[in-house]
């Protein structure tokens, strides 16, 4: 009888995997307190970026494109997040914008931020419709704002620093974490322009997210002398039909002795800091 009941037992686990309702394992260790995570997400040609604070708010810059929103709802929850406190979508290109519809839908968020704006693009549409849908209004996303400040932790943006550009991507949210001497500078696709107008007394950071994926219209020599990163983390699709990341930057980027990580070869880079130390693990 008690091997039967066993046989039943281990019949009934194989179904319920099968069936996906036994949970999964976490993405990672939980995280210690007095520590701060940035997970750069394999979305392949695409941007995004989830940050776990140390106050224990979380935060999600951009969502790659839209097949990639189930990857990244996925990857939310298996960290046992079941709120975002602060959703940025950092310009309407389908690549940042995409899987955050997905996102929205399914977890709960408190506030959206968005540059002023627009796209005629049937993913910005439905992307907007969504988070109106959901009943939340946009923030603008411009230089100058705090997100938070709060003891040794503060997030605020850099750019954009206006709203005319014809470049959809000089519009992109510019985000730099701080906590306490770490920061992390997060450039979604902003290009040399976009670099050129940002405070320069404001952009130097041990961490760089490279902007556009590596393209050379961005990471300007002038710029990278500014930040003086020590690491640099590019988030690209592997054999993308773009090229990224670019050559020139990729030399600019050794000429300056700066450890790149990329998420073609990687696969998603997590990033975990006590706010002095600084530690880098991959899922690949």
């Amino acid at each position: 009888m008690k091997k039967s009941r066993l046989f039943l037992l281990f019949l009934l686990f194989i179904v319920l995997a099968g069936l996906n309702l036994i949970p999964d394992e976490p993405a990672v260790a939980p995280l210690a307190a007095g520590e701060m995570r940035v997970h750069f997400l394999d979305v392949g040609q695409g941007d995004s970026i989830l940050v776990e604070f140390p106050n224990g708010e979380s935060m999600l810059v951009d969502g790659g494109t839209r097949r990639a929103g189930g990857l990244v709802k996925d990857y939310i929850k298996s960290l046992g997040i079941n709120r975002l406190d602060y959703v940025v979508a950092t310009h309407p290109h389908e690549d940042h914008i995409g899987g955050l519809i997905e996102v929205i839908e399914t977890i709960p968020v408190g506030s959206v931020y968005m540059p002023r704006v627009v796209h005629t693009s049937q993913t910005f549409e439905t992307f907007v419709q969504t988070v109106v849908d959901k009943g939340h209004r946009f923030r603008r996303a411009r230089a100058g704002l705090v997100m938070i400040e709060d003891g040794d932790l503060r997030v605020n943006m850099l750019a954009p620093v206006r709203e005319d550009y014809e470049d959809l991507n000089n519009h992109s949210a510019v985000v730099k974490l701080e906590y306490k001497s770490v920061s992390v500078l997060l450039m979604g696709d902003a290009e040399r322009l976009s670099e050129k107008e940002i405070d320069s007394s404001r952009v130097r950071a041990q961490v760089l997210k490279v902007g556009h994926h590596g393209s050379n219209t961005s990471t300007s020599e002038e710029f990278l002398e500014k930040v003086s990163p020590v690491y640099a983390v590019i988030s690209c699709g592997k054999d993308n039909d773009y090229g990224h990341p670019h050559r020139e930057t990729l030399d600019r980027l050794e000429g300056a002795g700066v450890k790149v990580l990329r998420t073609d070869i990687l696969g998603t880079i997590i990033l975990t800091t006590d706010g002095r130390e600084i530690q880098f693990s991959s899922d690949r």
